[in-house]
């Protein structure tokens, strides 16, 4: 007989069980918590989307479309995509379900999301997000909103350790006039720029600022900063982000080299990081992108979100102690097991967790309760049922279920 193989885990993906599946718990919890203290709606929208909502919204030449996508042509011929983040589908959902009459409209979503990369520590090709977003608020007060709620996110999820770099990318005027400052200079150091800073002169010169090929660290280091170009209003609404954040005690350094290269994105961009994670350092980022909704085919719109990753917030926290058995309800002897269930099934409707051992010869029920921990013991000790709770022995058929679940309750 032919022997049968064994199907593997598809390289880049993961089976979330026992502790790592507790921290998972935790952070979701946590963010579920934390929102409702914001007055954040929870939405869902599909894994997958038309490719050109990803297409447009980051870009034909970023990384994620041009190399990481999971694409397919579906059965009807139409180019799908698996979704690589949030954001893009929470706009598209704005414009064709007529989202703009409940503007502004905050709201958070979390599950599975998919690139094609290299996995290494904490990063995976299919990977969970926590997403929170603002649509439909021009003001600064929006981006203290959600910068805020990251900030107590991470507290209350015990994670320490962490910093919050904060830059301005200006308005539409600061940006353009910024661009063609960063092109003279970088074209003045063509000859020194590596391959891919290069390409991304030609198509998205603000990348530069944020290359990691040590190549290119020198001429990005030296460029312009984008303060020299802040327009009166770009200067008011950062100060206006950074004052709020001084308001409400929140810690943050500024990080003018962190960039958003795509056109839509306008103002506040941020990133929480921490070293504790290695090369792989943010656990928390994202920005304003007042022209996405408008770049997606939808009215002018202004929005502003961030996206942190489930994996990396999970490494961060301490374990959380895994669920504990409130009652074993263990069967002796034979004959007692309708007595059992009788008694199990009233201590779980009265909201205890519980669990029967009836299995097995005696000592070893006896023995498997006692490995799970369980807060109380009862056990069915004789064929007529009767039930020992501690040093009590009682009949079956004289117990009440309500006493003993007060009698468990108290201990």
């Amino acid at each position: 007989m032919a022997r049968i193989e064994t199907p593997n885990r598809i390289r880049g993906t993961q089976d979330i069980f026992g502790e790592d599946q507790r921290r998972f718990a935790r952070v979701l919890e946590t963010f579920d918590h934390v929102r409702k203290l914001y007055c954040f709606q929870r939405v869902d929208i599909p894994v997958f989307e038309a490719t050109g909502v990803f297409a447009r919204s980051m870009g034909e030449t970023s990384d994620v479309v041009s190399k990481e996508m999971y694409t397919f042509e579906d059965k009807g011929g139409d180019l799908i995509t698996l979704r690589p983040e949030f954001t893009a589908g929470i706009c598209r959902a704005y414009i064709t379900e007529g989202w703009q009459q409940y503007a502004p409209l905050k709201l958070v979503t979390s599950g599975p999301v998919f690139r094609y990369e290299r996995p290494q520590k904490g990063r995976f090709r299919q990977f969970h997000q926590l997403d929170a977003e603002i649509l439909g608020a021009a003001e600064p007060a929006a981006d203290v909103e959600l910068l805020v709620l990251a900030d107590q996110l991470l507290r209350e999820l015990g994670i320490e350790g962490v910093t919050l770099q904060l830059n301005t990318l200006g308005d539409a005027e600061t940006r353009e006039a910024w661009r063609a400052a960063l092109v003279a200079h970088f074209e003045a150091h063509r000859d020194q720029l590596s391959e891919d800073s290069l390409v991304r002169l030609e198509k998205n010169p603000m990348r530069i600022l944020d290359s990691k090929d040590p190549q290119d660290r020198p001429i990005a280091d030296s460029a312009p900063d984008i303060d020299a170009y802040l327009t009166e209003e770009a200067a008011s609404f950062f100060k206006a982000v950074t004052d709020g954040l001084d308001a409400a005690g929140v810690q943050w350094t500024r990080n003018s080299r962190l960039v958003r290269g795509l056109d839509y994105y306008r103002h506040t961009a941020f990133e929480f990081v921490t070293d504790r994670l290695g090369a792989q350092g943010t656990v928390l980022a994202g920005g304003r992108y007042d022209g996405l909704v408008g770049n997606l085919g939808g009215p002018e719109t202004p929005g502003v979100g961030w996206a942190a990753g489930v994996e990396r917030l999970g490494m961060l926290i301490d374990e959380p102690a895994a669920e504990r058995m409130q009652v074993a309800v263990v069967v002796e002897a034979a004959g007692a097991e309708g007595a059992a269930i009788g008694l199990l099934a009233a201590l779980r409707n009265a909201g205890f967790s519980a669990e029967l051992f009836a299995t097995g010869s005696a000592k070893k029920r006896y023995d498997r309760a006692l490995k799970a921990e369980p807060a109380m013991t009862l056990s069915f000790q004789a064929r007529d049922g009767a039930l020992s709770i501690g040093q009590r022995v009682i009949r079956a058929d004289a117990v009440d279920a309500d006493a003993v679940a007060a009698l468990v309750a108290a201990r």
